[in-house]
């Protein structure tokens, strides 16, 4: 097989047009600008170029090397070790299956091979409309739900091989299609424009995400030295909720 159909990416490539250029560049110093380390900065870059043509590709690591001053081989190294970054188009849904083992005797094996017939695609395939792409995944931390269906990482819990078609339906319908928890589904391009660190904004959509937990509230006020984290679970010694008493934490006396 050629590097053409093994998706990987082609140098020399050809730069951005101007005006994209400028613009992906205004963006991605801002990006920079947040880290102490500019290297630090291509993950979300990554997702910045991925939101411009939906996959990462040869341009995309071009310009993630040069703002970043690394070589197209390390930005290439990290762009294939991670399989959110997509190396070939793909649809506007991207449509994963959880396969693992709590998820596959639950029903999602059987979820994944009645969408694999009703999509008439195969693992990484996309339909002719270019509306969804379809894989199988890895755990996705959501065992409680199993099996669970995720379409551009947001969660679909419990789900049945009828409900993950009609689900897949309305998207290629382009009916509103809403998560199990979070904010209304929106498309892969701007999920990682999303992902590359800049707020959703459409109408209501953070409202609609839930905002962070209490846990996620307590780090962030420690880590802007705003005095100790909050405890949220059970005080020290407390009994659980099965009775026992509290499991002391790492470091604690």
């Amino acid at each position: 097989m050629t590097d053409v159909q093994l998706g990987m990416p082609q140098f020399p490539a050809p730069d951005y047009p101007a005006d994209v250029r400028a613009r992906l560049e205004a963006d991605a110093r801002e990006v920079i600008a947040r880290y102490p380390d500019s290297r630090s900065a291509l993950l979300p870059l990554l997702h910045l170029v991925q939101s411009e043509e939906g996959h990462v590709t040869a341009t995309g690591i071009r310009f993630c090397a040069e703002l970043l001053e690394l070589t197209t081989a390390e930005v290439t190294a990290v762009a294939t070790f991670y399989t959110m970054y997509r190396r070939g188009p793909s649809g506007d849904y991207q449509v994963g299956v959880c396969t693992n083992t709590l998820c596959a005797v639950l029903g999602g094996d059987a979820i994944f091979e009645t969408l694999r017939e009703h999509l008439g695609v195969a693992n990484g395939g996309t339909t002719e409309d270019g509306r969804v792409t379809l894989e199988h995944i890895e755990c996705n931390a959501a065992c409680d739900f199993a099996p669970v269906v995720m379409v551009n990482w947001e969660f679909f819990d419990n789900q049945t091989p009828q409900s993950a078609k009609d689900l897949v339906d309305d998207l290629r319908a382009g009916r509103p299609v809403q998560p199990t928890r979070g904010a209304r589904l929106c498309t892969f391009k701007e999920t990682a424009r999303i992902l590359a660190g800049f707020p959703d904004q459409r109408p209501g959509a953070v409202e609609e995400s839930g905002g962070a937990g209490p846990a996620t509230l307590a780090g962030l006020r420690l880590a802007r030295g705003e005095g100790p984290a909050a405890r949220v679970g059970p005080p020290r010694g407390a009994p659980a909720q099965d009775g026992r008493p509290a499991r002391r934490q790492e470091g604690e006396e």
